[in-house]
């Protein structure tokens, strides 16, 4: 962790002492810089709707990368290997340690569609690519309310955020795609099943409606219960008609699916 690279795993003190010798590019400040602001900043007097998000940029328990393409393929396979490298560090940083990944922003203003597709094509590449099986008490059919994304044998929630959201603001990052990957360890104890995480969500939805000044959207829902389905969580629609009406993502046991040389972990470019 803390390699000098670009696509390195870096916590927080690194990533700003970085950011203050001028040692990232442009972009990689910048995406960072506007993520730290919605955390840390109120909208219109209200706080950012997750305190979680809130105490953990406040507290510096995230972890970070950047990642320069979206489809580059040594792009992502390097990002695979960051991805794998948190997977396996994660629980040894911090009790509630996300990474909030920041891709490259676009050269051009893309569509909510374009971005559906770039944030399902990245996870079906770390899927593909995936050094470790599915794991077995993860179900492979979406459409399973015990479904998630998994990966490295760790079952996880990637939540996103993008240019696209122009009433969501809690969903908005005005320069590319943003994705925060969260374990479904660091959730335990304020999952649905428990008054804790019952009083948690009944909290963050009141404080998304106070600031995005919209009701809460109809896809937000909790993992395992029947008839909720967690994949239109990971990026929330804007415009139905832009949004997938399945699951992009295809999942196989079928253990590797590519030549292992490709699943060896990559030196920094």
């Amino acid at each position: 962790m803390n390699d000098p690279g670009l696509q390195a795993l870096v916590d927080q003190s690194t990533l700003r002492d970085r950011i203050r010798r001028g040692d990232l590019p442009d972009w990689a400040a910048l995406h960072y810089g506007t993520f730290r602001e919605t955390m840390l900043d109120d909208r219109n007097g209200e706080p950012f709707p997750c305190y979680f998000g809130i105490e953990s940029e406040r507290q510096g328990d995230a972890l970070y990368t950047f990642v320069p393409s979206t489809t580059h393929p040594d792009a992502l396979l390097r990002f695979r290997d960051t991805l794998l490298e948190y997977v396996e560090e994660f629980s040894e940083f911090s009790e509630r340690a996300s990474l909030v990944a920041f891709f490259k922003p676009p050269d051009e203003q893309l569509t909510e569609a374009e971005y559906h597709e770039q944030l399902w094509h990245i996870l079906q590449f770390l899927h593909v690519h995936d050094p470790e099986p599915w794991p077995e008490r993860i179900p492979t059919d979406p459409d399973d309310p015990h479904w998630e994304f998994s990966f490295g044998g760790e079952p996880m929630f990637p939540t996103t955020r993008a240019p696209f959201y122009d009433r969501r603001m809690s969903r908005y990052c005005p320069l590319g795609l943003e994705i925060t990957f969260q374990p479904r360890k660091i959730f335990e104890g304020i999952t649905a099943d428990t008054e804790a995480g019952q009083q948690a969500r009944e909290v963050i939805q009141r404080r998304i409606e106070a600031y995005d000044g919209v009701c809460p959207h109809a896809d937000i829902g909790d993992w395992g219960v029947d008839g909720e389905h967690e994949w239109h969580q990971y990026m929330l629609s804007a415009d139905s008609e832009q949004a997938p009406g399945e699951c992009p993502m295809t999942v196989s046991r079928v253990h590797p699916k590519v030549d292992p040389e490709l699943l060896k972990p990559r030196a920094e470019a």
